[in-house]
């Protein structure tokens, strides 16, 4: 797995880089515009072509967008779906100009009471905004929620179900798992059990390789809280036992992982990733240089 971190664009494309740089960033995810804005300015073409020259430069480096949190796949309400549907479209496009080997998405609240309806809705939404992009688009990543008030993808079946709706589409999307937001919701991810039986029904309904992008964030709540609250790697109730087991999972090798962790950059970042890159070559070192980690 390649280690990485979402970085800041306070200094645009460029700073980003040279952030990722200096906090050791292998991967990285950003935000391609305001992430609490319906819309935003378009960036140069070429100061896009250069991030992306420069990103293939370093060996490469895989880039993931993160879309509005405004955007809502699962919205009832007509105004709101159209904004969502418009805004998504325009992330997509964003992500897509950038390289971006996915753009992440919350899966939102729930359409209506029942499953069905819910899939069926994230995949209308997801249509119509690649309708409306008109043009080549990034890969979407479908990202897990913690499960407070109606949010909907908390569970394996419900994110399972979500991506196959989007599939049969023939529209091309992966997961990304938050494993804060999964210890929230009830999935206990703290050892090698709760991350098989996660990772054996993701593949199981939906093939290799589902899982795109893993958002690596201890969880300050208890299991099964809903509460969405960040924490530093193995600070917290997740501990560093349950990223070593995410290590040790052979169906997330192919995965990228970043943290999305409070705190002053860029202390927070490179401490994290440190953490990280230390339990991967831990895990690395215990399966031995003939087999894969199991």
């Amino acid at each position: 797995m390649r280690i990485g971190a979402h970085v800041p664009m306070d200094e645009g494309l460029a700073g980003a880089l040279a952030y990722a740089e200096a906090t050791g960033c292998e991967a990285i995810q950003l935000f391609a515009k305001s992430p609490r804005r319906w819309s935003g300015p378009q960036r140069d073409p070429a100061l896009t072509a250069e991030f992306r020259a420069a990103c293939a430069a370093r060996g490469p480096l895989p880039v993931f967008t993160h879309a509005s949190y405004l955007i809502n796949l699962g919205a009832s309400d007509p105004v709101q779906w159209e904004r969502s549907c418009a805004a998504l479209a325009d992330e997509l496009l964003r992500a897509y100009g950038l390289g971006a080997a996915g753009m992440v998405v919350h899966l939102g609240t729930r359409f209506c009471d029942d499953d069905g309806d819910c899939t069926a809705r994230v995949a209308e939404t997801v249509v119509r905004a690649v309708e409306l992009a008109d043009g080549p688009v990034a890969t979407l990543l479908l990202e897990n929620s913690a499960g407070a008030g109606r949010q909907y993808g908390t569970d394996a079946r419900e994110m399972a179900a979500a991506l196959l709706a989007v599939r049969a589409e023939g529209i091309a999307a992966a997961l990304c798992l938050d494993t804060c937001h999964a210890f929230a919701a009830g999935i206990d991810v703290r050892g090698d059990e709760g991350w098989s039986a996660l990772l054996s029904h993701i593949e199981g309904e939906c093939g290799p390789d589902a899982v795109a992008l893993v958002h690596a964030n201890d969880c300050k709540g208890e299991l099964g809280s809903h509460r969405d609250r960040h924490d530093w790697i193995g600070d917290a109730s997740i501990g560093e036992g349950g990223f070593a087991a995410m290590f040790a999972q052979p169906y997330l090798q192919r995965a990228s992982a970043v943290v999305e962790m409070p705190g002053e950059p860029p202390v927070k970042d490179a401490e994290n990733v440190s953490r990280l890159k230390r339990l991967r070559d831990a895990a690395a070192a215990s399966a031995g240089p003939d087999q894969e980690p199991a």
